[in-house]
């Protein structure tokens, strides 16, 4: 809520979504600088975060007034400088070349790229406009370089996105099982919440599965070093085991799944010894992994980009849930399999449809009802949604390659830093028809693509609800003005529709409106919402979905969770009573019933096909990326940050001992890294963090902070064939010292600040 004194809003960062309070400042400064009219503190009150925030989240209100994009800018071609115009003339270029685009080409050449940085009513009109309106399902969100495997193991695994743990779980866990994660420095929030919980009880264990001994591994009591793309041989070894032991959960197995005949045949291969030499890790390792978890009552796993940016990212999200229904760790306290959120909406984006195959309510374009409903709803004739799902964001750049994407917009990301195989990027991005580039910062690296700047507000200058990591929303409020001719990214969405006709469609006025409509779209479905409002958010704070509107009748699980009752009118051994104000859900699946058709989670017989590209003679290293504890993403907000971008001023290269002296490699040294596609140049940081045969860079550095240093210049966009993900996260690469160039090793980190949180 928004009081004269304070105003309650979310993080833009990562997606813990920790609850922030701006406040007006004690007094200006001398220079009076804009940023200094507010301060920023964490809400003791948000329920996610408990007051507590980390460092960019402490000082995220240094970068509102920061190299800002404060009006429209046009060219006709990318050799041409910008020249500022008013919004009728940009808009009208816009809508003219989408017009004309649609005549020409047909709905198919539209694309449009969005970002788990919008807020849910941007992400609902934006597919408002372009899936329902224009016919174009070619609306992709960055959210595919970062959950879209999570979704797709969900869906297939246990019948529905979403995530069926809480952060309360967090403290009520006996045992952590982290895979893919530096949780400390990504999620810094949720990790003190758990090592608080781990220090203060002994028999609490941590495993930490990760090529790199990061400062979340520092704090286990297991850290299993694992070779890159082994995340399959290890999770099918710990099933193994559990198998082989008799720590499974029959009744569970036999009464709410199904497939674990085929998975059982699948995992009798995978012996200790097998496992050990595949991960590079000890028979001994795996059999205490599987130990801990058999012994505990409570398995709560966690994963990020680890496991989603893979080749076989679906695949590894489906062998960790498998875990938990052989066990029957799901749907009770501290237990469940819980995908840690990259971006601060991207559940959010999820719920409103924002991936080329979804449509609002958790709704797939591809089934014939779902495009119904959501056509009725929207008062378009039968038909206007097409029934065959959109590009992906690989398909958008491989669609500018051929000359079939003829008109591209991208909102609130950064592509040209973040995509696979990024000269290939750019050279397609160079030759797009027409790009219209919508942010709130200029120059960025993607800016140099565009034909067509459009202002945009950001965090703090817009109201809006985000949904976090444990599926909770949050109305994030305006405490100030937007600069220049900024205009939030809903208004602008809605503003071409109607300058294209579909004045009845985007009669918002408010993004309370926009919301309104929204939740009724997911009436019923899996994440409903129907219950929420921004009036109901700004008077009781942060909600979970499910959420159904009030009259839903409830039943009362063996948990004493509160469950919607899936026949609301029949008999059930369970009391039903009527909530005159229906709570949020904190946990899914407590009455251990899956939306699936048979009502069973599904285990899932998977082999390890490995890296889509292994190292070889040519390439011999694998080469992994990750992000920072004060950076985040492409450093659109934290390098324009002085605390944060002096935490990592320069990017780094982690490399073994034993591969650093076989190679004349000295600590400080600038390396030149060459894979297939491209090259960069880090100075050297020798450590024992890093597994030999595997190095690190991270990801934040674009053309614009660092010369050569792009650590998507080297990786490759080959994909998980079910969830479209690229595999960011390994290619193969080869190492040569610059032998003439030298860094003064001081210069470097000489070691992970720990993730300091503020209160």
């Amino acid at each position: 809520m928004t009081t004269s004194s304070s105003t309650k809003t979310l993080c833009p960062y990562c997606g813990v979504g920790c609850g922030l309070e701006v406040v007006p400042a004690a007094k200006a400064s001398e220079d009076g600088a804009a940023i200094n009219r507010w301060q920023v503190r964490g809400d003791r009150t948000h329920p996610s975060s408990h007051g507590m925030v980390c460092v960019k989240g402490a000082t995220v209100l240094e970068s509102l007034d920061k190299d800002r994009l404060l009006y429209p800018m046009l060219r006709d071609s990318l050799d041409q400088p910008f020249r500022r115009v008013c919004w009728d003339e940009a808009l009208e270029r816009v809508c003219d070349r989408i017009q004309s685009v649609r005549a020409e080409y047909g709905p198919d050449a539209l694309c449009m790229y969005g970002s788990g940085q919008f807020q849910t009513e941007e992400y609902y009109v934006a597919q408002k406009l372009m899936k329902g309106c224009l016919g174009s399902n070619h609306f992709d969100a960055n959210s595919r370089l970062c959950m879209s495997s999570a979704v797709a193991g969900y869906i297939q695994s246990l019948g529905s996105d979403g995530p069926p743990c809480c952060y309360d779980d967090l403290d009520l866990t006996d045992c952590a099982f982290l895979i893919g994660t530096n949780t400390a420095e990504c999620h810094p929030i949720v990790f003190n919440r758990l090592r608080k919980h781990h220090k203060k009880n002994p028999h609490v264990k941590l495993i930490v599965v990760d090529p790199r001994r990061t400062t979340t591994a520092d704090a286990a009591d297991l850290h299993l070093a694992i070779r890159p793309g082994t995340d399959i041989d290890l999770l099918n070894g710990i099933a193994h085991l559990l198998l082989q032991w008799g720590a499974i959960d029959r009744d569970f197995i036999e009464s709410h799944t199904s497939g674990f005949e085929a998975f059982a045949q699948v995992i009798r291969h995978y012996s200790p010894q097998i496992v050990a030499e595949r991960c590079q890790i000890t028979p001994a390792e795996v059999e205490t992994a599987a130990r801990y978890w058999s012994e505990s009552q409570r398995v709560l796993s966690m994963w990020s980009m680890g496991v989603n940016q893979s080749s076989e990212g679906t695949a590894k999200v489906r062998a960790i849930i498998n875990l938990h229904l052989m066990t029957g760790m799901i749907g009770k306290p501290g237990a469940g399999p819980f995908s840690l959120t990259g971006q601060p909406n991207a559940m959010g984006g999820r719920e409103a449809g924002g991936l080329s195959y979804l449509l609002p309510g958790y709704r797939s374009v591809s089934d014939a009802q779902h495009r119904a409903e959501v056509e009725q709803a929207w008062e378009l004739p039968a038909g206007s949604i097409q029934s065959v799902p959109g590009r992906t964001a690989w398909d958008i750049i491989t669609g500018l390659e051929t000359g079939e994407v003829q008109f591209l917009w991208i909102a609130a990301t950064n592509p040209v830093v973040s995509m696979p195989d990024l000269e290939r990027t750019k050279a397609a991005l160079r030759r797009s028809p027409f790009t219209v580039y919508q942010d709130c910062y200029y120059p960025t690296e993607t800016s140099a693509y565009a034909h067509v700047l459009l202002p945009a507000s950001q965090w703090g200058e817009e109201t809006g609800t985000m949904t976090n990591s444990e599926r909770r929303v949050t109305l994030c409020q305006k405490f100030r003005n937007p600069p220049g001719e900024s205009r939030p990214d809903w208004e602008i969405f809605a503003e071409v529709g109607r300058r294209l006709g579909f004045t009845r469609q985007f009669a918002f006025q408010t993004a309370s409106q926009v919301f309104a409509e929204f939740v009724q779209l997911t009436r019923d479905r899996p994440c409903d919402m129907s219950g929420m409002s921004h009036e109901r958010l700004a008077a009781e704070g942060p909600l979970h979905w499910p959420l159904p509107e009030q009259g839903t009748r409830y039943r009362v699980s063996d948990t004493g969770d509160r469950v919607q009752s899936s026949i609301p009118d029949t008999p059930h051994p369970a009391p039903l009573s009527p909530l005159p104000s229906p709570p949020s859900t904190p946990r899914l699946y407590t009455d251990l019933r899956f939306p699936t058709p048979d009502g069973r989670a599904r285990f899932a017989a998977y082999h390890s096909r490995g890296l889509a590209e292994p190292p070889d003679d040519n390439y011999p290293f694998i080469l992994t990326t990750g992000r920072l504890y004060g950076h985040w993403h492409t450093q659109t907000r934290t390098g324009r940050i002085q605390k944060t971008s002096e935490m990592y001023d320069s990017p780094f290269i982690e490399i073994h001992p034993r591969d650093a002296e076989k190679l004349g490699i000295l600590d400080g040294e600038l390396v030149e890294v060459r894979s297939r596609r491209g090259m960069a140049r880090f100075p050297a940081t020798v450590t024992t963090a890093i597994a030999p045969g595997t190095v690190f860079v991270p990801m934040h550095w674009g053309a614009m902070w660092a010369e050569d240093a792009e650590a998507n210049a080297l990786t490759h966009h080959h994909a998980c064939p079910d969830s479209g993900q690229p595999e960011l996260k390994a290619c193969a690469v080869q190492l040569l010292p610059v032998s003439a160039d030298r860094v003064m090793s001081e210069s470097l980190p000489q070691s992970v600040p720990s993730a300091t949180v503020y209160s």
